[in-house]
């Protein structure tokens, strides 16, 4: 039986101590929103490096971010660093990027989409008469629907369909379109395959098919087109080291290094974590921002399970993927900072993505060269290039075969990137990929992401953020609710935080008390 943490109304709760395993950016953002309200926090990171996926290395001169690379919601960072009194612009430099991207489509085109809705209206148009106005009207929609979902769905804990189904969601639910899929939404708008294209592809980055996800996510088009994309200056883990030095300030412990072998529970509640050294830390609260499948099925005994082996079984993993870190001397000219390659059988690739066991033979390809932006992160007259393949996870992902497939994204690159002499200007390299997710991350499957949002995996189908067994067990991070992203990894914090604090309300947090 849950017993969840007892409050005074909304009075911050003191001394406590909590164990979170996971220094990903939910880990570590909710440990600054504990330490800030006065529990005892430490954190426990496998890892030598903080971020998780947004670890970042440096190699021969050149500084890599490991995994996330578009900073998007500006409005999300800047409310949750609102709530620990404190100013992104006081930890980050962010420069908005103009153009956000750069397409390089199946037909040799080359497109560069800017965030302003009278330039996109206009290239729309050329590509396809009657677009403009139409997409005018999408970004309409995707404005309000992203409106209703931040205030009413998002910042929401949901543990019955009454948590859904609010009055508020049942006026919307007619212009939020909830039950149909991304592709046959955006065919309404766009005939074109090119545009249809442009505005699904950002699911891929969700770990979502726009075959199989809830049109809910059309409200990408209003963060694409409306918001822009930022980069912070220094490169994302600078958003890591903020959130790191934020909880230190406030008291938490952050320990890298230190992996976890078990979670320890008595009398059916969460009473701390055995340290693979054989080391325990006894804590009240547990919450792990580590891979749930892990957590279930590694950290947890059989009888504290939420789910069953059979549940595991059915779950649509998101893509995992092949990345190749490059040291380049000289530059990429033909490059903006981020690229996005398409390939030709659009719905052929999502389906050997999200339903095959086999490398893609459709394959799309990311291009991310942040020294476009900022030279620091290369030595002069270099640059530091982060390429990527999505492929399926639960692959064979043998040395022989990933050599191969990156020979053949480095082709794709010299080739329809026209990124000239790769293989002779590298300076520095780093290949990382399915295995290596599963090994450094403990992904399930050697899942980049996770958990797919598909329509069965979102909301209230995703896993809960607090175990059904184990009282005072939570989890954060992208596995559970809301979802896969940076920004939602930190409104995950969020939800945790009020599991954790006793508090009830479904908009954003206003303070640390209500």
């Amino acid at each position: 039986m849950l017993v969840p943490v007892k409050t005074a109304g909304n009075a911050r709760p003191s001394g406590q101590r909590v164990a979170i395993i996971g220094a990903g950016i939910g880990g570590l953002g909710l440990a600054a929103m504990l330490a800030k309200a006065g529990f005892d926090v430490t954190v426990v990171e496998k890892n030598e490096g903080l971020g998780g996926r947004a670890r970042q290395f440096t190699q021969d001169g050149f500084t890599f971010d490991m995994g996330p690379s578009w900073y998007l919601m500006p409005g999300v960072f800047e409310h949750f660093f609102g709530l620990l009194d404190e100013r992104v612009e006081d930890h980050l430099h962010l420069v908005k990027l103009s153009p956000s991207y750069r397409i390089f489509a199946d037909d040799g085109a080359v497109i560069d989409l800017e965030a302003d809705p009278d330039k996109a209206a206009s290239l729309f148009e050329s590509i396809e008469p009657g677009a403009g106005a139409k997409l005018r009207r999408y970004l309409d929609a995707s404005r309000y629907q992203y409106d209703v979902v931040m205030q009413n769905f998002m910042h929401k804990n949901f543990d019955t369909p009454l948590d859904f189904l609010t009055w508020r969601m049942v006026q919307a639910g007619t212009k939020l379109s909830a039950f149909t899929t991304m592709s046959r939404y955006v065919a309404r708008f766009f005939k074109t395959p090119l545009l249809q294209k442009i505005m699904q592809y950002q699911l891929l980055f969700l770990g979502s098919s726009p075959f199989k996800t809830p049109s809910i996510y059309n409200v990408m088009g209003h963060i694409d087109f409306n918001m822009g994309v930022y980069y912070p200056m220094g490169g994302i883990h600078r958003l890591v080291k903020a959130l790191a030095d934020i909880a230190r300030k406030h008291g938490a412990a952050i320990r890298s290094g230190v992996a976890v072998a078990k979670i320890l529970v008595r009398d059916g509640m969460a009473r701390g974590i055995r340290l693979a050294d054989g080391d325990t830390i006894e804590s009240d609260i547990v919450v792990s921002n580590a891979d749930i499948h892990h957590t279930e099925t590694q950290l947890l005994e059989e009888p504290w399970r939420s789910f069953t082996p059979r549940y595991w079984e059915k779950r649509q993993l998101a893509p995992s993927a092949l990345i190749l870190y490059w040291g380049l001397r000289g530059r990429a000219d033909s490059l903006l900072h981020h690229n996005i390659v398409f390939n030709a059988d659009w719905e052929a690739s999502f389906a050997e993505l999200f339903e095959g066991r086999e490398w893609p033979r459709h394959p799309s390809y990311y291009v991310c060269c942040p020294s476009r932006t900022d030279p620091g992160v290369a030595p002069d007259d270099c640059e530091t290039l982060f390429m990527l393949m999505p492929i399926a996870a639960q692959l064979d992902y043998s040395q022989a075969i990933v050599e191969r497939m990156a020979a053949q994204m480095l082709e794709v690159v010299e080739e329809r990137l026209g990124v000239t002499d790769l293989r002779a200007r590298r300076v520095t390299s780093r290949t990382f990929s399915g295995a290596e997710f599963a090994s450094d991350y403990n992904s399930f499957g050697g899942s980049a992401l996770g958990l797919a949002h598909s329509l069965t995996q979102t909301a209230l189908f995703r896993p809960n953020n607090r175990s059904r067994k184990v009282g005072n067990l939570f989890h954060v991070g992208a596995g559970t609710n809301p979802g896969i992203g940076m920004p939602i990894c930190l409104i995950s914090a969020q939800l945790a935080y009020k599991r954790i604090a006793g508090i009830r309300a479904s908009r954003p947090l206003a303070s640390l008390t209500a």
